[in-house]
């Protein structure tokens, strides 16, 4: 698996015990349901150990035994599953046009989704801090009367964060130096768990190798749709973030010096080309008299309407955006040798009409023989996914083993 956060590197006795704790629930997590044995015998760990760790685990209802048995010669073995029921981790994002949080447990079933419509980019920061404290207040209380203990919150912006879970730039948001993690912790009163922040692409990418289509994919690509295009990088198993934690902005690699404005200043970027915005703009220039767009899933849902429907300026204008979205994602297919890019968000749901020029596009533009270049596809995670990958980091410290408060 990939991780937001740094896993514990055992120093004493008791660090590396929350270093086999993470074993353990790693391995029933990608083998449930598994019996000790099977633990000590894929892990290498003795069988004391993993005994003595299961024990504690069940104590703390992060696991649970079944009631299985192998079917196996000698005595039948107990089997164990994730349990985590009473604990939760809360994912929020900020899109174009609305905020979203999601609750999940241990085990990745999704508890809740909600959405609220919010123009975050007519917002202050201030605006939006306040918005999103009130979804997460609500989202607390839902998950706390189910006799669930919230362990932490990620928050998923379109543009970079710091080291500091600060934000100093998301030009689709029109933001400079927010230290968001910070203003949200106050907002919530200091809610006693952990409050961080990450790109909305960075989050993508863990839902996407967690519970997506590809999930367990080594080298791994998400490109979210919305305002801002970002990439989320996983490489080897591991989350690409570079020198500053600022890798992945490919929707900001101009690649049309003549073509539109972007919201960076530059012209002809990926974002100006095929975000949600310019496809809109491009596509239905109706729109444009009536003020900027608050809400673009029904814009999105006429786009499909007329391809589905044969118009021949939609499906022209879908197939040019494919063609630059194929270009973008040839660029990152060229230095970072993925297995798969997954596309997402208003890039999912215009897929049909996207994917093949894009796909014609990424071979023409790439090196790999056409048996060992990257795959190009869709998330099936929906528009929800950084708030899904959020939730999923959100409880990043009880998967390193460490365990919730009792």
């Amino acid at each position: 698996m990939i991780s937001i956060h740094t896993p514990p590197q055992p120093t004493d006795l008791g660090d590396v015990r929350v270093a086999n704790r993470a074993v353990v629930l790693r391995h029933v997590r990608l083998h449930a349901p598994c019996s000790r044995a099977d633990i000590a015998a894929h892990t290498g760990l003795n069988k004391a150990t993993v005994s003595s760790l299961v024990t504690e685990l069940i104590d703390r209802r992060l696991l649970r035994e079944t009631g299985l048995t192998e079917n196996r010669v000698g005595r039948p073995a107990t089997m164990l599953v994730l349990d985590g029921e009473p604990y939760a981790g809360l994912g929020l994002q900020i899109g174009a046009d609305e905020l979203v949080v999601v609750a999940v447990d241990l085990g990745g079933n999704r508890l809740l989704t909600w959405r609220r419509a919010f123009a975050a980019a007519a917002a202050t920061p201030g605006q939006t801090v306040q918005a999103l404290a009130a979804l997460a207040r609500r989202a607390i209380n839902r998950v706390s009367g189910q006799g669930r203990t919230v362990l932490g919150l990620t928050v998923g912006v379109p543009g970079l964060v710091d080291t500091d879970d600060g934000v100093p730039l998301a030009p689709a948001l029109g933001w400079r130096d927010v230290p968001l993690a910070a203003e949200l912790r106050r907002a919530l009163r200091d809610p006693g768990f952990a409050v961080g922040v990450d790109t909305d692409a960075n989050l993508a990418v863990l839902a996407e190798q967690r519970h997506g289509a590809y999930a367990g994919t080594a080298d791994l690509v998400h490109l979210t749709g919305g305002v801002a295009v970002g990439a989320g990088l996983v490489s080897g198993g591991r989350l690409l973030r570079g020198g500053r934690g600022f890798a992945g902005e490919i929707g900001h690699v101009p690649l049309d010096p003549a073509g539109p404005v972007c919201a960076c200043g530059r012209r002809g970027c990926l974002a100006a080309l095929t975000g949600v915005d310019a496809v809109v703009r491009r596509l239905l220039p109706d729109a444009a008299p009536d003020g900027p767009v608050a809400d673009y899933l029904p814009e999105v849902e006429r786009i499909q309407a007329l391809a589905r429907s044969g118009d021949d300026a939609a499906l022209s204008g879908l197939a040019e955006v494919g063609r630059q979205l194929g270009h973008g994602v040839s660029i990152l297919a060229n230095l970072l040798d993925p297995q798969v890019v997954v596309v997402g968000g208003h890039l999912a749901a215009l897929a049909p009409w996207l994917l093949p020029a894009a796909r014609a596009e990424l071979a023409a533009r790439t090196l790999a023989p056409p048996d060992g270049g990257c795959r190009l596809e869709a998330s099936n995670l929906g528009s929800a996914a950084s708030a899904l990958g959020g939730a999923t980091a959100a409880l990043a410290t009880v998967e390193a083993g460490r365990l919730p408060a009792a």
